[in-house]
């Protein structure tokens, strides 16, 4: 059985560079650069998880078509268990048009498609009460599946022993801890990005959102804060962790990564220190190359590079 279980959003990402305008209206325009990749956080972080050389299963919903083969093509060359990825012939796979513009700026229009419908009786509970981590990635967009649903998973992964993480992905709709309640009471590790979690709480300060966070009954908030690092806080330790130095040449998925990075270290049975530093590695890294996961080294050259960087603290 795999360490560890990524559960959540899986996305064919078709992208075309440079789009500076649109298209007169039933015209064409043509691109420089055009291509299809894979994206959403569950086969983002999953991904990270195997190139750190982590036995991971990815979880999730496709739908019968070319979207649906390439992302079980993609995750299956990786090196993934892919026995839990179901195929659903009535909508199709997840998908979004990433438009970037000469400057690298990005923009999207996004399908839900099948992640949007995943249903308990889909999932192979073997394999989710059988890990050590159970990772729930793509909370708040993930229609049918978010709320209850997704509450009862956890919570059975973390009565079968597993730890518990989640992760969100921000929307503009409101009621986002009418759907995240349930699930918080049964979450070990919560890692949502700074704006996400203010979002979540309505308070500002990392010390006010961990706080609120905490008192759902969380054991550990992570909270990520791109450039400025990480801010870490349990019921005993509050920890802020300053991100790395790196040449940034995409900054897509770096979040994902330090999730990647983060359930790893707890693999390792590393304090929260050095599990943060390690995550903060792996999310830093991911900038240095282009797509969601290239920059990603395995789980020795992330050492190597923390030895660089402070010989002293990871002899």
């Amino acid at each position: 059985m795999p360490e560890v279980v990524c559960l959540g959003i899986l996305v064919a990402d078709v992208y075309g560079k440079p789009v500076d305008e649109w298209p007169e209206r039933g015209r064409l325009s043509t691109v420089d650069d055009m291509g299809i990749g894979l994206g959403g956080c569950a086969a983002n972080t999953g991904l990270c998880l195997v190139k750190l050389g982590t036995d991971t299963a990815i979880m999730g919903k496709v739908g019968d078509d070319g979207f649906g083969k390439f992302v079980s093509d993609t995750l299956t060359a990786a090196g993934a268990d892919v026995r839990g990825l179901v195929v659903d012939n009535r909508p199709g796979t997840s998908a979004t048009m990433v438009m970037i513009d000469s400057e690298g700026e990005r923009t999207f229009l996004h399908y839900p498609g099948a992640n949007g419908r995943l249903k308990l009786e889909d999932l192979d509970f073997e394999v989710i009460t059988s890990c050590r981590i159970f990772h729930c990635a793509g909370a708040l967009v993930m229609g049918d599946f978010d709320g209850e649903p997704m509450a009862e998973c956890l919570r059975r992964a973390q009565e079968a022993g597993a730890t518990t993480a989640l992760d969100t992905v921000y929307n503009d709709k409101s009621g986002w801890m009418d759907k995240l309640a349930p699930c918080l009471k049964y979450t070990d590790v919560f890692l949502p990005s700074l704006a996400e979690a203010q979002k979540l709480t309505d308070e500002t300060t990392p010390e006010a959102v961990a706080e609120k966070l905490l008192d759902c009954g969380i054991k550990t908030v992570g909270l990520k804060m791109g450039e400025h690092g990480s801010y870490i806080r349990t019921a005993d330790v509050e920890l802020r962790v300053p991100a790395y130095r790196m040449e940034v040449l995409d900054g897509t998925g770096a979040g994902d990564a330090f999730v990647a990075g983060f359930l790893r270290g707890i693999l390792e049975g590393w304090d929260l220190e050095r599990t943060t530093k390690f995550a903060n590695a792996v999310g830093g890294l991911c900038t240095t190359g282009i797509g969601t996961t290239a920059g990603v080294r395995d789980f020795a050259c992330t050492l190597d590079f923390l030895r660089e960087q402070e010989p002293g603290y990871w002899q």
